[in-house]
């Protein structure tokens, strides 16, 4: 193995906030049940190709920051520490009421830091959480923050919504329902993680790799309302830059072929098992949240991190891994 890419950074502390409201995959088909029959599509994909049976949605009137600054709160207590110590803030919610201010201005204000905490918002799609990390680690290592909270909050409520509605409309067509079919794949979810130097029961974050292939960077756009995708071509690419990424790691020594847990991005069933079989990572070690979550975005990788955390024993090594819109790829080792 090469020389981790950080020597003093640790997590700390990994949580989640589960929105409480169940959105089926059958509701949705019921929802479009005259767009599925007029356009001659088949009801059930979202659940029979896609894997996903339900997602969740936070109720009508809870904001984006509300939902990470939950998840951030529950990260500030696991780690036993208070509001104070907290030296940086980074938030990666790609779900965002408005342009400005930052979400992490909000989320801030909500838990009450320090005014000397900095703090601002990273945005790189489904990935931003994974690369924080990597800044947090940075930040930890040159002294620049003793104690770093990440924290991530989506919704996907406002999306569905809009996306149900706009393909109920009569002059809606195959290539439309195609085009916005990921929208509707979508979870809500928030996690948090708080990461600082080393401690008792600390899990070391090594760091790890990063690769792009940004040629694709037209092949899923999207916004609070609308999100279009290229399906196939995205899945195609996305796995071959994963490969590649991956790849890239083990020529750097990175022993990634015998690691005892793989945390990936929650996309579908069909992106994970692809994934899965591209690297040769047997799919058991693949802990699932998608099923019955979604994609919930950069909050996927340390909501289902969150979700297992107790079950990991000390020593084990868990590989964190992501792919995002753009298209870029990182991956990062743990070692619990």
């Amino acid at each position: 193995m090469p020389a981790p890419t950080f020597s003093n950074s640790f997590l700390w502390s990994v949580a989640h906030a589960e929105a409480p409201e169940v959105v089926t995959s059958a509701w949705i088909d019921e929802q479009l049940r005259e767009t599925y029959e007029r356009c001659e599509i088949r009801p059930g994909l979202l659940e029979s190709v896609a894997g996903i049976i339900e997602r969740r949605w936070w109720p009508k009137e809870m904001t984006f920051d509300e939902a990470a600054a939950l998840a951030g709160q529950r990260a500030i207590n696991a780690a036993g520490i208070a509001a104070k110590d907290i030296d940086m803030l980074i938030s990666t919610s790609v779900c965002k009421h408005h342009l400005e201010p930052s979400v992490a201005c909000a989320v801030h204000y909500r838990l009450g830091l320090s005014t000397s905490a900095v703090n601002f918002d990273l945005g790189n799609a489904c990935l931003g959480f994974v690369n924080a990390m990597d800044i947090a680690a940075m930040a930890i290592e040159t002294g620049r923050a003793r104690t770093v909270l990440i924290v991530d909050g989506e919704g996907s409520r406002f999306t569905q919504e809009a996306t149900i509605d706009r393909l109920r409309r009569n002059s809606t067509t195959v290539t439309d329902v195609f085009d916005q079919f990921a929208s509707l794949t979508l979870g809500s979810g928030a996690a948090a993680v708080v990461m600082g130097g080393p401690r008792l029961g600390a899990h070391q974050y090594l760091g790890g790799i990063a690769r792009a292939a940004t040629a694709n960077h037209d092949l899923c756009v999207g916004d609070l309302d609308t999100m279009r995708t290229d399906t196939a071509v995205l899945l195609l690419q996305g796995l071959t830059l994963a490969k590649e990424a991956f790849a890239a790691a083990l020529d750097l020594g990175w022993e990634w072929t015998n690691c005892d847990r793989y945390v990936m991005h929650q996309v579908s069933k069909v992106h994970t098992s692809r994934l899965c079989e591209e690297l040769g990572v047997p799919l058991n070690l693949v802990p699932l949240t998608y099923p019955h979550f979604g994609n919930m975005g950069p909050a996927a990788v340390p909501y289902t991190l969150s979700t297992i955390a107790d079950r990991i024993s000390e020593g084990e090594r868990v590989v964190l891994m992501g792919i995002g819109s753009g298209l870029n790829c990182a991956a990062a080792e743990l070692r619990w």
